[in-house]
């Protein structure tokens, strides 16, 4: 990066509106734009750029963020000039996801020097049980100065826990990731991080979707099938998807499509498993969902931390507008998360992909009615559209034959903690846990007996080994507090405790509360001080809960209290309680 020095006394530069500033990074501003490949346009007012869209803003700072490991406040002026913005428009929406390292004041002279990498521990629950903290606490006495450790919150490999990114990819090995581990990835890094697998389309090119192109599968059929397979969404909330589609066709168009695959929810990793293993599927779903109910435009929006499959995705999106499977292919756009658990929900994903800060809608107006860029949205998780093909190709009753204990289908669980063989499963719907663990995990780890059980991730609640013969599916989990969500399972044993997973997954939510509404932004915190301690306050935590509950504006603060309820239910020997 090029540095320009001047002889004007910093302080007389501070005092300035900045034009000597801004115009020495504007050229290095553009470069790194350019490098990164936008098309920036022709010049316009005072520094404009023409070409540059205000929905690309977090993108545009993605791209300064990788080159340079940080986001210095002259780049960000320099970024508000070229897209005529306030600089204050441009921090809120920087300063708003955890991804992005601000430094410097906006009348530097030299930038700070970059870290040599940024390393990031997950600390969510499953790889604080692998000794998350204490790999961070090491990481942090011996790699140098030059390196940035960070605590992350849950980055997908539950399976693989610990956890740890180094700058853009995912770190993996063979065996459980210690020190030396993350300090050879820093001296070698091919040899140690995930990159992209080239999965090229195959020959065959998404059978079903030709069969709809060519008439031989009628709109009608093919919402009439998803109905009749049951198929729900698979990102948590789990309303029917042959519904949605029916509602967002009779909308007018332009009609649009936002595609969520952030999983941040701890515990979730099933859509990074799919995405690694079979990625072409899930297009083909995301293709006929768009030509079924009418799509112009589809946004696919990643969790950033997947570094190795966005490359993936980024090749099969560029394949697939070089040879297109069919005419008119809607316009496909692949944008990037940044690190906010938050625009998992539907609305603040929405707000994100408009280069907004990640910020839940009040609703109505509904997503369907009223979505991205103001038109009627089908937003769908990853996994959902991933079944479409399959379920097309089988037919409905296929799907239907799955189940369990009086469910029907088949349900991705991301399943991590105490079990021999964490991972993926696949299993019938209704599975219990008992089942799942012995079936399809090869029992529980040698010296560990269950003890406790996340049926939903952070905000699925905590249930105990006395209710593991409890069916896993929607709307089986709800009378006992909890809800399955995006099937993300996290398995205690005798060695741990639930108090402590509970503080983990409240840490976890008051870190990623958008701070939109008081009963959420205040709440976590409060929350997180009456359970630090020993003694609970468990009459106050109630009253808490019931306030967060009404009162929160999307489900992150509504479903937050649900680890805290479920000790206090189902663990109180494991408290010292103040009634």
């Amino acid at each position: 990066m090029a540095t320009v020095h001047t002889s004007v006394p910093l302080s007389a530069l501070r005092r300035r509106n900045n034009n000597e500033v801004t115009a020495a990074r504007l050229g290095e501003l553009d470069a790194m734009l350019v490098d990164a490949g936008f098309q920036l346009g022709e010049d316009g007012p005072a520094g404009a750029k023409l070409g540059m869209r205000r929905d690309l803003l977090i993108e545009y700072l993605h791209a300064i963020n990788d080159r340079c490991k940080q986001l210095w406040k002259p780049h960000l002026a320099a970024l508000a000039k070229r897209m005529r913005l306030s600089v204050s428009e441009v921090y809120e929406v920087a300063s708003f996801y955890h991804h992005f390292h601000i430094v410097g004041d906006v009348g530097d002279v030299d930038a700070p020097s970059p870290p040599r990498a940024v390393v990031r521990v997950c600390n969510g629950l499953s790889c604080e049980m692998r000794g998350a903290k204490a790999l961070r606490e090491a990481l942090a006495s011996r790699v140098g100065a030059d390196v940035l450790v960070l605590d992350a919150p849950c980055v997908g490999r539950c399976d693989t826990a610990p956890a740890v990114t180094v700058d853009q990819r995912e770190l993996l090995s063979s065996k459980p990731i210690d020190v030396n581990c993350v300090i050879d990835a820093l001296a070698s890094p091919s040899k140690r991080l995930a990159t992209s697998v080239k999965r090229a389309i195959p020959p065959e090119r998404f059978t079903i979707l030709k069969e709809c192109l060519d008439e031989q599968r009628s709109v009608e059929s093919v919402i009439a099938t998803l109905e009749s397979s049951g198929l729900r969404g698979l990102g948590g909330a789990g309303f029917p998807a042959g519904r949605k589609w029916r509602i967002v066709k009779n909308e007018a168009a332009p009609r649009l499509m936002a595609l969520n695959i952030d999983e941040g929810e701890p515990g979730t990793f099933k859509d990074r498993h799919y995405l690694e293993t079979n990625p072409h599927q899930f297009l083909e779903g995301m293709l006929i969902a768009a030509w079924a109910v009418g799509i112009d435009a589809i946004y696919i929006y990643l969790r950033d931390e997947y570094h190795a499959v966005r490359a993936t995705l980024t090749e099969l999106l560029a394949e697939l507008r070089a040879n297109p499977p069919m005419p008119n292919m809607p316009k496909i756009e692949l944008r990037r998360g940044a690190g906010a658990y938050i625009c998992g929900e539907e609305s603040a994903m929405i707000e994100s992909i408009e280069g907004k800060r990640g910020i839940p809608r009040l609703r109505p107006p509904y997503v369907a009615q009223v979505g991205l860029f103001g038109r009627p949205t089908l937003e769908h998780n990853f996994e959902t559209l991933h079944w479409v093909p399959e379920i097309l190709a089988k037919g409905a009753a296929w799907f239907t034959s799955h189940g369990a204990n009086g469910r029907s289908g088949l349900r991705s669980f991301s399943v991590s903690g105490r079990v021999k063989q964490p991972g993926v499963k696949l299993a019938p719907a209704g599975i219990t846990l008992n089942a799942l663990i012995d079936e399809f995990c090869g029992g529980m780890e040698d010296g560990h007996t269950l003890y406790a059980y996340l049926p939903g991730g952070a905000s699925g609640g905590i249930l105990p080994a006395s209710l593991a013969n409890v069916p896993l599916d929607f709307d089986t989990l709800q009378p006992y507090g909890c809800f399955i969500g995006s099937a993300a399972i996290i398995v205690l044993s005798q060695h741990d405790r639930a108090v402590n997973a509970a503080r983990n997954m409240m840490q976890f939510f008051e870190h990623e509360s958008c701070g939109q509404c008081t009963p959420c932004r205040a709440g976590t915190v409060k929350a997180n001080a009456l359970i630090a301690t020993d003694q609970w306050d468990v009459s106050l935590l109630a009253e808490l809960s019931q306030v967060m509950r009404d009162a929160s504006i999307c489900g992150l603060g509504q479903a937050a209290p649900n680890p805290i309820d479920c000790v206090v239910k189902y663990f109180p020997h494991e408290l010292h309680q103040r009634d």
